[in-house]
């Protein structure tokens, strides 16, 4: 197992730089839409199909699954026992105007789609001033810089929240919140500072970084949320919470979730314990 997932990790490291290098000339939008409804860039597409040829070239891994992708691709009878499901591009959108973005992904133990129970180990890269790789396997997060040539310096061994947390962001239009979120929001906004460049992988390292918590609610329009659980929540609440911080879907761990459907949408909230509880006693009550 540990073989297979470092091949994974290292697939992902050394696309990191071509994916980066080939957002030039890809800020428009392509035809179509992913499965989620959502327009996707030049960008997107090209990320994805970059990663479906480097994951499934690896011998452990017997499907790849994306947002921008209908169903699983499989490598092929008898091939490996592990399956893949990233989000590409996450953030795309911040393409225009030249913010981060990143790549997430997940392996798991097991055919698509899994509980959170599955997922052996998870990552993103951020494309920052720096691009920088965050891993998450056997309880341990490690963060690394990733070079040009797509080779990964350690940076950080045993990566964990800061003791006191400092920053908060939340998606989702103000006006769609529930009471109860908005209630929640007005206590944090007075101890935290607002963090929130809509890209999911840069503000939940945000928190990584200074501590505190990021999410996106359900919303009166859409209480099933806006991110994809097997895509966005599980691999970012395994990361979380191996860094010694916490998950919700607002109720329990989205760890603890399985979803039905490939592209399932789901809350999702992360970062310190405390305010994880204080959400979850915040929208039971």
């Amino acid at each position: 197992m540990s073989d297979a997932i470092d091949a994974v990790v290292d697939a992902v490291t050394s696309t990191a730089p071509d994916v980066r290098d080939g957002l030039v000339g890809r800020r428009t939008y392509e035809a179509g839409a992913n499965p989620s409804g959502e327009r996707q860039l030049e960008a997107d597409v090209y990320a994805d199909e970059l990663l479906e040829a480097r994951l499934l070239d690896i011998d452990a891994v017997a499907g790849y699954a994306s947002e921008e992708r209908e169903s699983v691709v499989r490598a092929g009878d008898g091939r490996g026992r592990y399956f893949v499901a990233a989000d590409p591009l996450d953030g795309s959108s911040n393409l225009r105007s030249n913010n981060a973005m990143g790549t997430l992904f997940g392996v798991y133990d097991g055919a698509l789609p899994a509980g959170g129970d599955g997922l052996l180990a998870s990552g993103f890269v951020l494309y920052g001033p720096i691009t920088t790789m965050i891993v998450a396997r056997d309880g341990t997060v490690t963060e690394s810089v990733v070079d040009s040539d797509g080779s990964r310096r350690v940076v950080t061994e045993d990566l964990r929240l800061p003791e006191e947390p400092t920053v908060y962001g939340f998606g989702g239009r103000v006006p769609q919140w529930t009471d109860a979120f908005a209630d929640y929001v007005s206590e944090v906004e007075s101890e935290l500072k607002l963090r929130y460049g809509g890209a999911m992988i840069g503000d939940v390292n945000q928190v990584l970084t200074y501590g505190g918590i990021f999410g996106y609610p359900g919303l009166r329009e859409r209480p099933e949320g806006k991110l994809r659980l097997l895509f966005e929540g599980h691999p970012i609440a395994h990361i979380v919470e191996s860094a010694g911080g916490a998950s919700s879907n607002g109720e329990r761990s989205l760890l603890d979730c399985t979803p039905e459907r490939l592209h399932e949408r789901t809350p999702l909230f992360v970062g310190h314990e405390a305010y994880i509880d204080r959400l979850e006693a915040a929208l039971s009550a």
